[in-house]
């Protein structure tokens, strides 16, 4: 099992940045898949973006494509969301997740391991 631990939220403006690590320990990190999820107060859970094993694929959900970019860094065992031109609407809790079950898939039932949430606020 692995674990993750989410860092780098915090309260931003309309139009600002941000960059969210995720810190994984216990099985090979390189093994999985990576992703983040985000939820918003009274909303569904929703995939954000994903990255194979060695980063060289990613995908996106609609809304974040163009202002959002997911990477890692496998030699650090870290996962990182670039997020740029933030918006009212990304205000959510964000988590990493790990263990992608089917690649391309945006359902949070096909990640195997979760992170405990890092907190992101864009004021307007």
């Amino acid at each position: 099992q692995v674990q993750l631990v989410e860092s780098g939220g915090g309260l931003v403006q309309a139009g600002d940045s941000l960059r969210l690590s995720c810190a994984a320990s216990g099985r090979t990190f390189t093994s999985y898949g990576m992703g983040w999820f985000r939820q918003a107060p009274g909303k569904e859970r929703e995939f954000v973006a994903a990255i194979n094993w060695n980063g060289g694929r990613t995908y996106y959900t609609d809304s974040v494509k163009g202002r959002f970019t997911i990477s890692r860094a496998n030699a650090k065992n870290t996962v990182y969301l670039q997020m740029n031109s933030l918006k009212p609407e990304d205000t959510a809790v964000y988590y990493c997740v790990s263990n992608i079950r089917s690649w391309g898939t945006r359902e949070s039932a096909d990640f195997g391991s979760w992170g405990q949430g890092t907190q992101v606020t864009v004021s307007s």
